[in-house]
């Protein structure tokens, strides 16, 4: 695979909708022959929370210096960077949520759920998590989950407001690249207070409304550079020069992960010198 190849794979796409999620199962066999002893990979910050649903043996999660011994199934908060260790008997099921409908049934403030790597069964009924474990195969995982979520935006959809103004403020930041937008801007548009409006950010995705539009704005603004270079400039995402957008980078890129990483850093920072 080529660089660049390799470095679209690292940044991938952020899904459109604020429901939208992603459902992935992570089997490794193929690596074991490179690395028998066992590998980490790398989940870069994003907003929102992906359910971990363990379908084989234990594995590490790490959220900055805290290591969790998972050793069954786990709640993701997904701002920070986040290490996964692997060793062989790893099968690893996900969803990914910029928010989650779990959050009509439970009533629950996200903000609190942002520190820590909490165990799936606090957010999802345990017999849902069994129906999918017991699942004969990935589609048919894809479709257990799939209704499940669905009735549940289906009963509760606009029956809250901080749902609704927090979609709304992901979906049109992200169709028109504008991520600079100030908080009292956007409070002004659904005449409300800021306070009232980071309230909303803080508990739908657990973060602040400006730590949201950061990060969607470098995962985007990443992967347009890492896929097609050749149409990519910095100043589409709101960025005042090379400079300003390299230096955003690299914080996304923090601490271990960048030093694995210096090989897709040199690739991005030649691209427009």
């Amino acid at each position: 695979m080529s660089l660049r190849r390799r470095a679209a794979a690292l940044f991938g796409r952020a899904s459109e909708g604020a429901f939208d999620a992603f459902q992935q199962l992570f089997r490794f066999e193929r690596l074991w022959e490179k690395y028998p002893a066992g590998f980490s990979d790398t989940l870069f910050p994003n907003i929102g929370y992906t359910y971990i649903i363990n379908l084989g043996t234990p594995f590490i999660m790490q959220l900055n210096d805290k290591k969790f011994d998972m050793r069954s199934d786990g709640f993701l908060p997904r701002h920070q960077t986040i290490q996964c260790h692997h060793e062989p008997g790893n099968i690893l099921f996900g969803i990914k949520f910029r928010i989650s409908p779990i959050i009509y049934e439970r009533k629950i403030n996200f903000s609190e759920y942002r520190e820590y790597i909490f165990p799936l069964s606090y957010l999802l009924d345990l017999a849902i998590i069994d129906r999918v474990k017991k699942a004969r195969s990935f589609n048919e995982r894809v479709s257990v989950l799939t209704d499940y979520f669905q009735a549940i935006v289906k009963k509760y959809h606009g029956s809250l407001r901080p749902i609704k103004i927090v979609s709304e403020i992901l979906e049109q930041s992200n169709r028109s690249n504008n991520f600079t937008i100030t908080v009292e801007e956007l409070a002004g548009e659904y005449n409300i207070s800021t306070r009232t409006l980071q309230r909303y950010f803080e508990m739908t995705t657990g973060i602040s409304s400006k730590t949201v539009l950061q990060i969607m704005r470098i995962r985007k603004a990443a992967s347009h550079l890492a896929s097609s270079p050749e149409n990519f400039h910095y100043s589409q995402y709101g960025y005042y020069d090379h400079s300003h957008f390299y230096k955003h980078l690299k914080k996304f890129l923090q601490k271990t992960t960048l030093e694995k990483l210096t090989p897709h850093l040199k690739l991005l920072e030649s691209l427009h010198k």
